[in-house]
């Protein structure tokens, strides 16, 4: 503003307090008509920290730029991209300017984009109007902005610290009305809390819910009112950032991992609010307004930011009205590269991690698909992606019958587009689908309905095979004249198990009816390249299966009966002596035990394929909660009945780092290690049972000392009352001794007689 003139009449100081007068209005008329430096640029993001070039290398720098745009999920057009140039030293100035569409492809962009890595830089990534509101922070002369200081570097602990455990031990998870356990589990059911400076560990803030385990076991997932918490480390405790992670999302109910811990999705039935003047700073840093009335968070775990936020999902109508909304909704590739969601009837979208940009930048186009599943990858796979020569990823999908068109089941690879293999289906009613933990065979469940039946409900069933690993993906079928309600391949092998039913009370909910099921076992003939079947139970009342982890073994159980709560134990390798061969295949599949935990509810094997968990969860109105472990031979080793019991949790293990040389090295030389492995039991065993018949001794020492004092009170009372009555008090108490008898066991021989 220009100097003002003097005022006739006005004495200096008049004079300059009107001047100040009027310098105040100024201000508060800049003050109320300020233009909003964001306001009309939020789509606009500005890019640091770009290489200087000159004008030479002007197109390749921007056509690289592009290139990482692209990868990261924020593609962007050449035209959209403005470089400041400065003319005196022919160079450009270090930063870029990149105008999106709107502002939610900006907000995906920043998020996407900032601290990414080009070439040795590292790009940093602000929107345009934000610039301005920094520049016009008010900070001290030599001082950072609050919350800018840098922070000292705080080391984190190991992440995978507990598989350093010298017997090898797992872990697993107990949860009691609101107090959290976590143990090791010893030998023969022996279990040890997990100590931390020689304490139990438990920490008071994670029963609030429910918890979860990631898929590798890194992270111990507690979920809460507020969001979400990741606890890690050996302490599974720590600083908020270092060994916490903190994901806020009001309301949260539902989580999913990523299969690499990479990413996570949450989800709340309460629809995001709103949070600009919200007085919760995390809720105004974490979501903004474009998130507004969204259901489903995306999130980059490690950076711990949002990476994307989707609305609820609309209800399906089925036959009996709107169905329950499926969950996982959202669905991950096995390498983390990409997250998937079906539109039913519509498509399928796909989002490239961590941009989450739509795939080519559009969905999937299938008109009726229903649902779909990736295809997993085996070891050889991983290591051959990360060799930069692996196959492209790939998924199921089915689409029922319309207009006079069958119904098909097809594989599609991704990102091109690759239709493998389609197979055409009549009378479907539905399609599950099993794949085998590998990627090596695919099982289509199809549920079938008769051809002129009114109604569509499924009342037999088909099993379409594929062998992946083969060339043009040959399909196999083994029709069922009954309805399977369960199906499992065999982890790591080419065989698997079926429970189908014909009862005809089955799907009635009749209460005290028991249901018969049949069980039936298939193998992979290696010469005809068929699978056959190799053991066919009749009669059973197991509904529900389970393999081992490591294959060869499996659990049956009861599970939903208000009657029956049968565990079996079944071996499909058993051999009675090794010299003899089976004569027939599935001649050595063997019952090996059968028990019952009463009110059963879970059924769990742990990592290492040694020991099996039941637990019966008071979430679930069992009569008897609690929880039991069982070794894979069936025999009993913990029964644990506890009122208000929740969840039994297996700590998860990633895969072994050891190579297959090394696997089968270690196999060879079996022997040698199981003579160490007998000498560190048999020396458990004694250390355990020394410590038992110590702690008897310390007890009978205890309770011998008590009498003794409490005999020599009761001689001085006598005493003291025969003064008093002048009579002689004659102590005939019998000398008495506490002996006990132990049995040791020093020898047991078992014979086996082959007929």
């Amino acid at each position: 503003m220009s100097e003002i003139e003097k005022i006739d009449g006005f004495t200096e100081e008049e004079q300059l307090d009107f001047e100040a007068e009027l310098q105040e209005g100024y201000a508060d008329i800049e003050d109320r008509y300020a233009v909003d430096t964001q306001q009309g640029f939020e789509n606009v993001l500005v890019v640091d920290n770009i290489p200087v070039i000159d004008d030479s290398k002007k197109q390749k720098l921007i056509d690289r730029l592009r290139q990482l745009f692209a990868k990261a999920g924020a593609p962007i057009e050449e035209e959209n991209i403005s470089m400041p140039w400065d003319d005196k030293a022919a160079t450009n100035k270090g930063f870029i300017f990149l105008t999106y569409p709107d502002a939610q492809q900006a907000e995906n962009a920043l998020r996407a984009l900032d601290g990414s890595s080009f070439g040795k830089s590292t790009l940093y990534v602000n929107r345009f109007g934000d610039i301005e509101r920094y520049a016009n922070l008010p900070v001290g002369e030599g001082e950072l902005p609050t919350g800018w200081r840098e922070k000292s570097y705080v080391e984190k602990d190991h992440l995978r610290s507990w598989l350093g455990d010298n017997a090898g031990r797992d872990q697993y998870l107990t949860f009691r009305d609101t107090d959290v356990s976590i143990w090791w589990n010893g030998r023969n059911g022996n279990a040890e809390p997990v100590k931390v400076d020689g304490k139990p560990l438990k920490n008071s803030k994670w029963g609030e819910l429910y918890l979860q385990w990631s898929p590798l076991g890194t992270y111990l997932t507690s979920l809460h009112r507020v969001g979400v918490a990741l606890w890690s480390g050996p302490k599974l405790d720590g600083p908020i950032g270092v060994n916490v992670l903190r994901f806020t999302h009001p309301g949260v109910r539902l989580i999913q991992y990523s299969p690499c811990e990479n990413y996570l999705v949450t989800w709340s039935e309460e629809p995001l609010d709103n949070f600009e003047n919200h007085p919760n700073a995390a809720l105004r840093e974490t979501f903004g307004p474009e998130d507004e009335g969204n259901t489903f968070v995306v999130w980059d775990i490690k950076a711990q930011r949002v990476l994307r936020t989707f609305p609820p999902e609309k209800p399906v109508q089925g036959e009996d009205g709107p169905q329950q909304m499926p969950w996982p909704l959202f669905k991950w590739s096995p390498d983390d590269a990409y997250i998937a969601k079906v539109n039913v009837g519509s498509g399928i979208a796909v989002y490239e991690l961590p941009g989450m940009g739509l795939l080519d930048k559009k969905s999937i186009k299938i008109e009726g698909v229903q649902n779909f599943e990736w295809c997993p990858m085996s070891d050889k796979d991983f290591a051959a992606r990360k060799a930069g020569k692996g196959k492209e990823c790939s998924f199921v999908f089915w689409t029922p019958e319309a207009q006079n068109q069958p119904a098909r089941v097809s594989i599609m690879s991704i990102p091109s587009r690759n239709i493998l293999r389609a197979k055409n289906l009549f009378n479907v009613t539905d399609c599950k689908f099993y794949w085998q933990s590998q990627g090596d065979f695919l099982c289509v469940k199809v549920d079938r309905h008769a051809r002129k039946a009114k109604s569509k409900k499924a009342t037999f069933c088909n099993l379409e095979l594929f062998r992946v690993r083969e060339k043009d993906y040959p399909v196999e079928v083994i029709e069922f004249k009954d309805y399977v309600p369960q199906f499992a391949w065999e982890p790591q092998g080419n065989r698997f198990a079926m429970v189908s039913s014909n009862d005809p009370n089955y799907g009635q909910g009749i209460p005290g009816v028991v249901i018969k099921y049949n069980i039936d076992f298939y193998q992979l003939d290696q010469k005809k390249g068929d699978f056959i079947p190799i053991k066919h139970l009749d009669g059973k009342i197991a509904n529900t299966l389970v393999w081992s982890p490591r294959g060869r073994h499996i659990a049956l159980a009861t599970i939903g009966s208000s009657q029956k709560f049968d565990v079996e134990f079944w071996d499909l390798d058993f051999v009675v002596d090794e010299r003899r061969e089976a004569s027939e295949p599935g001649a050595n599949v063997t019952m090996l035990a059968s028990g019952e935990h009463y009110g059963i509810t879970d059924i769990a094997w742990d990592p290492s394929g040694r020991y099996l968990a039941t637990s019966a969860s008071a979430w679930r109105q069992t009569p008897e909660p609690g929880y039991c472990i069982w070794d894979f031979k069936g025999q009993q080793l913990v029964h644990q009945p506890q009122d208000r019991f929740k969840q039994f949790l297996w700590r998860n293990r990633p895969s072994t780092l050891l190579s297959k040389d090394q696997i089968k090295k270690v196999r060879k030389e079996l022997k040698e290690y199981s003579r160490t492995f007998d000498e560190e039991d048999a020396a458990e065993e004694n250390r355990g049972s020394a410590e038992k018949l110590a702690q008897r001794q310390r007890d009978i020492s205890e309770w011998n000392a008590w009498r003794a004092r409490n005999n020599k009170k009761i001689d001085e009372r006598r005493a003291q009352l025969g003064k008093e009555k002048k009579v002689t008090v004659v102590n005939h108490q019998d000398d008495e001794r506490v002996e006990e008898i132990v049995e040791e066991l020093i020898d047991e021989t078992e014979e086996v007689v082959v007929g």
